[in-house]
């Protein structure tokens, strides 16, 4: 494997970075792509390695990135703009990103030969879900464009291979949580949220009743999820990544320790998410690893991470949230 050639877009991500981590260990050399909108190179400042490469660059621009395809084996891709409020903000440039790019990466993919790309799908693309744990063959019901662009994007994956014989795997994701996580930006994910909250001394500022459960999964066990697929035999799959248990933010609370504050329901978010995990187990061999109560332990001995992180207050999280509340009410 000395000379066995990976490209991972998003590289300088929060799921990037550890993917690259679990890469390197395994003895491949990297190519990592990003264009730095949301990722930080301070994700990989701490790799020495002269297994890695990394280059800035816009994913939509082909002819740029095409050159960095050559004699690569996997891709992974995961390069994509995240969170609801600003999809619902700006659509173009969620399309851009997450639809137009991945047709680049794989166009420069099949051209190149690749033997496998591996696609990081979102969970969200289930919607507002009532049959659970949730397969793969749920119905699809995406609330918001950041769900609807992703599964756009999974869908011309799937194509790509129908008709190029481009050999893929798409990994719907579900709460993907960990160190490295993002610290700023828009409000965004209830771990970045709460963590930030604790080490200001704030109230936890809990959704509704709190009771709503999320199927968490460490990202490290999200990492290995990546390369189980590429190495498999398998293409033309669809495999939920998560824990198959979920958790009730209530109980995130409890292991955090804290006081809590509740504030208002939000639209077009799922009273739970609940991954099957039946089939990546049976078929790629993969189960998750780390358990939550262990993971929530790695993110407390880490909390200084979120020392320059947004805190969130209920009127900021109001001020944020409006056009959530606007038009998906």
């Amino acid at each position: 494997m000395t000379h066995t050639r990976v490209l991972v877009t998003g590289a300088a991500g929060f799921i990037g970075s550890h993917l690259v981590e679990e890469l390197l260990r395994a003895g491949y050399h990297v190519t990592g792509i990003d264009n730095l909108s949301s990722g930080r190179k301070d994700n990989l400042a701490h790799i020495k390695s002269r297994r890695l490469k990394f280059v800035k660059f816009d994913l939509t621009h082909y002819r740029k990135i095409e050159p960095y395809f050559r004699k690569i084996k996997y891709v992974f891709h995961l390069a994509a703009l995240a969170d609801i409020v600003p999809s619902i903000q700006d659509p173009l440039s969620y399309h851009r990103s997450n639809v137009d790019a991945t047709v680049a990466v794989l166009e420069a993919s099949r051209r190149a030969g690749v033997k496998k790309l591996v696609y990081a799908a979102s969970s969200s693309c289930y919607g507002l879900q009532k049959k659970f744990p949730t397969a793969e063959g749920a119905f699809i019901s995406p609330e918001y464009p950041y769900a609807l662009t992703k599964y756009i994007g999974e869908q011309y994956v799937l194509h790509w291979m129908k008709v190029y014989r481009l050999p893929v795997v798409s990994l719907r994701l579900f709460n993907v949580y960990g160190p490295r996580s993002r610290t700023s930006g828009t409000y965004g994910a209830v771990f970045g949220v709460f963590l930030a909250q604790k080490l200001a001394g704030e109230k936890f500022t809990v959704v509704g009743d709190g009771r709503q459960k999320r199927d968490f999964i460490f990202v490290k066990d999200v990492a290995r999820a990546f390369h189980a697929a590429a190495k498999s035999g398998v293409a033309g799959e669809i495999f939920n990544v998560g824990s198959g248990s979920p958790v009730s933010i209530n109980d995130l609370v409890k292991l955090l320790g804290g006081e809590k504050i509740h504030i208002p329901k939000r639209p077009g978010e799922p009273e739970r998410t609940h991954a099957d995990i039946g089939k990546i187990k049976r078929m790629l061999k993969w189960k998750p690893e780390v358990s939550f109560e262990e993971g929530v332990g790695i993110m407390i001995k880490n909390i200084d991470c979120w020392s320059k992180a947004v805190v969130w207050t209920p009127r900021a999280i109001a001020d944020s949230t409006r056009e959530w509340f606007k038009y998906l009410s």
